[in-house]
């Protein structure tokens, strides 16, 4: 059973830290699909070390949970290139293409997905897959975090009037790409 002290102490902690360490590991991701996992061992680890050292044991929250974001980002990099030198990351599908399984996201499978237009949606994300890293972040921030323009344009230090641009001209060629396909 846990304690009610770490538990109170890792919510407090969370609440305090979570859009600067969400706005710090998106900036520093090679790959927007990573986001959500480094995000979730570093609050692991925030809770494992709570359990072992105590809810006293961090003094600077932020700064403890930015050093561990960082050592998650570090380790989750060069983790995935030392495997990639002794394991193939490719399988091939039943089509018979090669398909890279790091690109493979956990929650592929769920039941909402077969609910969903599926070639619709895999147009849409190859199609952000394809734009430069600062525009898959903001796509990556205003639809799977639900965060404002100007939350996003403080995350990724860019003016309001530039993410609106990105969004807005992306979404146009999206708009122009579906309707020409249909």
């Amino acid at each position: 059973m846990s304690n009610p002290n770490i538990a109170s102490r890792f919510d407090e902690i969370y609440d305090s830290t979570y859009k600067t360490v969400l706005a710090f590991i998106t900036a520093k991701c090679k790959n927007t699909v990573d986001i959500n996992d480094i995000l979730q061992d570093t609050y692991m680890e925030l809770y494992k070390v709570l359990i072992k050292r105590g809810a006293e044991y961090i003094t600077n929250d932020r700064a403890f949970v930015l050093r561990v974001a960082k050592q998650k980002i570090s380790r989750y990099y060069s983790l995935s290139e030392r495997l990639r030198i002794f394991i193939s990351m490719n399988i091939t599908n039943e089509e018979g293409e090669e398909i890279d399984i790091s690109d493979i996201e956990a929650d592929t499978f769920l039941i909402e997905d077969f609910v969903v237009n599926q070639e619709l949606l895999e147009t849409v994300k190859q199609y952000i897959q394809t734009k430069p890293e600062d525009i898959q972040k903001v796509f990556y921030l205003m639809y799977d975090t639900d965060l404002s323009i100007s939350e996003i344009a403080k995350t990724l230090l860019m003016s309001e009037s530039n993410v609106k641009n990105k969004l807005y001209r992306t979404l146009k060629e999206l708009r122009e790409l579906l309707t020409n396909e249909r």
